[in-house]
């Protein structure tokens, strides 16, 4: 089962066992001014996700199969469902 970590100016702050559950982790930085557009273009922001193959690949440090960017769209998007 795969595995995914959101980071945030290169620090992780949140995981899941879904791409979605992983996008929701970006509510844990959401600007308190101004919008997601603002701050992902903030210099080193580089809102990402990191699809691992499992779990254990993630614990064992594996490299992560592929990165992701992610948009200030997709994080509105996600959040939007929390709601």
């Amino acid at each position: 089962m795969t595995f995914f970590e959101a980071l945030w100016h290169g620090e992780g702050i949140g995981d899941g066992a879904d791409f979605e559950e992983a996008l929701a982790s970006y509510v844990a930085v959401k600007p308190e001014e101004g919008t997601w557009q603002e701050a992902c273009a903030e210099p080193g922001a580089s809102p990402c996700i990191k699809r691992y193959g499992s779990f254990d690949a993630y614990l064992d440090n594996a490299d992560e199969l592929e990165t992701i960017p992610v948009t200030a769209a997709m994080i509105g998007a996600a959040l939007e469902q929390l709601a």
